[in-house]
């Protein structure tokens, strides 16, 4: 699971993994400091701290964020309690917050386990408080719907690597559109919004059900 979590304004980009949320550490600085160059910042931290005998790179461990280009790039990610260690090295008024933020972010994790329906309306009231219409939200997550109708296929069929997914999506792209998802992305002038909310409804169905038939 890729997603996004608010921080008074500031998107933390989060991945769920190893059973519990990885949180990309350049945005939590940028969340703390509002530094203009939060990548640098981190940078000086780690050097800072290894000349105390500190190595914060031990801590944490690289994995495939997007970034503002639509990509996905290796990222220094922590999980909870690595970046309670990191925030002690972080002066700012914002670190207890920040702290009850992590703690209620992962506490809602685990009752979004126990009960999914809460995940949708958690995912709904984010898209609210970020400005999107009622309108593109059910657009939203109708869209996610009828992908995981795909997926759940997919598997069915022993398809389990995001390599595979890959290959078929764009497979599935270039039959119902004659170009590849980044090409058609491309097309449409978009970076980081993702090419199924800009689809009709009946369009995604198209593009999501040839490779089910």
């Amino acid at each position: 699971m890729n997603t996004l979590s608010v921080f008074e304004g500031k998107n933390i980009r989060k991945l769920w993994h190893n059973n519990e949320w990885y949180f990309s550490v350049v945005d939590v600085i940028e969340a703390l400091t509002e530094s203009s160059n939060p990548r640098n910042y981190w940078n000086m931290l780690k050097a800072r701290e290894a000349e105390q005998g500190i190595e914060l790179y031990t801590i944490c461990v690289q994995l495939k964020l997007p970034a503002s280009d639509g990509k996905s790039y290796e990222t220094d990610c922590a999980n909870t309690e690595a970046l309670f260690r990191i925030i002690q090295s972080i002066p700012s008024k914002k670190a207890e917050p920040f702290k009850l933020w992590l703690a209620k972010t992962g506490y809602e994790r685990i009752q979004e386990i126990e009960n999914p329906e809460l995940a949708q309306k958690r995912m709904r009231e984010l898209y609210k408080a970020k400005g999107y219409s009622d309108e593109w939200i059910e657009k939203r997550v109708r869209g996610i719907a009828i992908r995981d109708e795909l997926t759940d296929e997919w598997k069915n069929r022993d398809v389990g690597t995001e390599k595979d997914y890959a290959i078929l999506t764009a497979e599935i792209s270039k039959a119902t559109f004659g170009m590849t998802p980044s090409e058609y992305k491309e097309f449409k002038g978009l970076k980081r919004e993702n090419l199924r909310d800009h689809m009709h409804e009946i369009r995604q169905r198209s593009y999501f059900s040839t490779e089910m038939r």
